[in-house]
């Protein structure tokens, strides 16, 4: 197969790119189909030569490990990615354990009112999770063809559509925030709940564009494998939220509104620093900093099949929350501790995926298919025992978190159920988060949409069985959870497994 276009969109008359893959099958056994071998080639002329010249634009490009003993050297790689990622994951859900834990000591009306308003913020912002993962896979690719220049424009571009976006979310958010707290179950709850979440949620809201801008920027750092600065940001944010809730909920006085005003004044420190850095290797690659339209257009349709799944997976942890609901204040106030903490173990496992993300894009960039096929059957690995760590480390933990955040013997209860699960689960939860991040740094977002599509319309009969006919209290928050981090996950592993089996992923080139 042969195909010419320009870099840029629509075939013009000074430059086009030709791609042709090529498939070979195993020596061993020539029946089964092992790898595709790509050659991508850019070639630009002056104008009035009839020939091109033979020019490889992707000829100065890292890729992965190919000497002999190459297991250790992609894992060198994969680590020298994850590590960093990892700390930068790890921190980004401090900020609501830290919320919890200081909020949980007003009462269990604050802490349940935290919950709703905490599950509603997270949605307005991860639905837009594409800006930091479609950022990185187009960055990768682009930086794996050698087009240094053209993946910090996107970049750039990526990081205007998320200021507009995020002023928009924060506007509308602030109108419906009443119509939004009552959706997801504080019309149901005890009397204070809905207040409770209504206040933080206005606070929380003119954080957002700043979280958006922080969450494209990083994708650009990811893409360009800098994780290291990702992680100075996180920590340094995760730190100064710490701080400012406890001065302003227990020193000032202000309460929950106290802990949504020092998150929002970290998002927009962590923001600052984002741009600034990114703005500096801009300017050092020559990018300019206005905003492009046909850029900005380009970011926001490669987010589309990610914006669809990200929709969905929040949409299933959404009513997730509005089922914990219906079992009483105690046990809604164990589901947002419990989730915060699941959170906490599923981004540990996604520096991972994060590492698969760039070292995917950015080898197909350079058409190096077997070097893909070789890191993801390391990351598996890596993922699955990590998921093995961290079950045997939350298993013997679950029964001491109770006290860190509530005092309510029946919240400590219920939290104990739900993390037992949550432990349980953590191995295939590995396998899950390391193939979703190869597969999204392929840029094969389209199949993950339909996926998280189909997967929540199967999810979503069981959860309202489990709210409408399950036990109360405890009882119905474990078997919830067994629905969601059991059932939903096997799930998803089965799908991503068929899916990476496979070869329609494997799209070689600076754009898919």
């Amino acid at each position: 197969m042969v195909t010419a276009r320009s870099h840029n969109g629509p075939l013009q008359p000074h430059a086009f790119r030709l791609r042709s893959t090529v498939r070979r099958r195993s020596s061993q056994d020539p029946g089964i189909p092992v790898r595709f071998h790509s050659v991508v080639q850019t070639v630009r002329w002056q104008s009035g030569r009839t020939d091109p010249p033979n020019v490889y634009r992707n000829s100065e490009v890292v890729r992965l490990s190919r000497k002999p003993g190459r297991s250790n050297g992609t894992d060198r790689q994969i680590l020298a990615l994850a590590l960093p990622a990892l700390g930068a994951l790890v921190a980004e859900p401090l900020f609501l354990l830290a919320d919890s834990a200081i909020v949980g000591r007003l009462g269990t009306t604050e802490l349940a009112g935290l919950g709703i308003a905490a599950g509603i913020l997270t949605t307005a912002v991860y639905i837009f999770v594409f800006l930091a993962y479609g950022t990185t896979s187009s960055v990768a690719r682009l930086m794996g063809a050698g087009e240094r220049t053209r993946a910090i424009a996107i970049g750039m571009d990526a990081a205007w559509l998320a200021l507009g976006i995020g002023l928009a979310v924060a506007v509308l958010g602030y109108l419906v925030a009443p119509y939004a707290v009552d959706l997801v179950g504080a019309a149901g709850a005890e009397p204070g709940v809905r207040d409770a979440a209504i206040v933080y949620l206005r606070w929380a809201l003119p954080g957002v564009p700043a979280m958006l801008i922080v969450l494209a920027l990083v994708g650009v750092l990811r893409g360009l494998q800098n994780t290291r600065v990702t992680l100075w940001i996180a920590v340094s944010g995760a730190v100064l939220n710490a701080v400012l809730n406890l001065l302003l909920v227990h020193g000032v006085g202000w309460g929950i509104a106290g802990s949504a005003i020092g998150t929002t004044i970290t998002q927009c420190g962590m923001a600052v620093a984002a741009i600034g850095y990114v703005v500096g290797d801009a300017r050092r690659a020559g990018v300019s900093l206005k905003p492009h339209l046909a850029g900005v257009r380009l970011a926001g349709r490669t987010g589309v099949p990610l914006l669809i799944r990200t929709g969905a997976m929040r949409m299933l942890l959404l009513l997730t929350t509005g089922v914990a609901a219906g079992f009483g204040a105690p046990a809604l106030a164990a589901h947002q501790v419990a989730l915060n903490v699941w959170n906490l173990l599923a981004l540990g496992l996604d520096a991972l995926a994060i590492a698969g993300q760039a070292l995917t894009g950015t080898a197909l960039g350079a058409g190096d298919v077997q070097g893909v096929r070789e890191a993801t059957a390391r990351m598996v690995r890596w993922g699955i025992g990590a998921g093995v760590l961290f079950a045997g480390v939350l298993l013997l933990c679950a029964g001491l978190l109770g006290p860190l955040f509530s005092d309510d013997p029946q919240v400590r209860t219920a939290l104990t159920g739900a993390l037992v699960v949550a432990a349980l689960t953590q191995p295939v939860a590995g396998y899950v988060f390391v193939l979703d991040g190869v597969l999204i740094g392929a840029g094969d977002g389209r199949f993950l949409a339909y996926a998280a599509v189909a997967q929540t319309a199967l999810y979503a009969p069981a959860a309202i069985a489990i709210g409408l006919w399950g036990p109360d209290g405890k009882a119905g928050l474990v078997w919830l959870w067994v629905a969601f981090a059991g059932g939903w996950m096997v799930v998803r592993a089965v799908v991503l497994r068929r899916r990476e089996r496979g070869d329609q992923w494997l799209v070689t080139g600076a754009y898919r």
